[in-house]
């Protein structure tokens, strides 16, 4: 049997933080069967600084009984269509940000999505698993350590 020293175990589901927003303490789904990782957001504005696309929207953070929310702005990395695993198709702003998983930072490209219909905010992506080297184990949740904000950990920015 192959085993996989190198990677790092996360249950299907987990806290994370996304310190380049100021965000922490969401609980995360992992979705392998999902391609693109996704963030709950509304009021998305594109906007340009410097010559450079941006896009300001509000990430809701908390959960259906305990709403809260903060007005965060990132670069804009791509305008895509996505399909959902029912069928439809939606255009999503996509930003790419540091995202906290443990003690371990690395960079998640995030399609803004309105999710308040779902359990989870923030929905993890196969692509995210693959660029933080990290293996589900599906009998597990919360595996890893919640991350520490601010978070104190050297971020793996530039590596892919």
């Amino acid at each position: 049997m192959k085993t996989f020293d190198h990677l790092t175990v996360v249950g299907l589901r987990e806290w994370v933080a996304l310190p380049d927003l100021g965000v922490a303490g969401l609980r995360a789904k992992i979705d392998t069967g999902a391609s693109t990782s996704s963030l709950h957001a509304t009021e998305i504005e594109p906007f340009e600084r410097d010559g450079v696309e941006w896009v300001r929207f509000n990430a809701h953070l908390g959960t259906l009984v305990q709403l809260r929310h903060r007005r965060c702005e990132a670069p804009l990395v791509a305008i895509k269509t996505i399909k959902s695993s029912n069928g439809h198709t939606q255009v999503r702003y996509v930003i790419r940000t540091d995202l906290a998983l443990g003690d371990h930072v690395w960079q998640v490209e995030f399609t803004l999505a309105c999710r308040k219909s779902m359990r989870y905010r923030l929905l993890l992506g196969s692509k995210a698993l693959v660029d933080g080297q990290l293996v589900v184990n599906p009998g597990q949740k919360y595996v890893q350590d919640k991350p520490v904000f601010p978070v104190t950990t050297t971020s793996s920015k530039g590596a892919a």
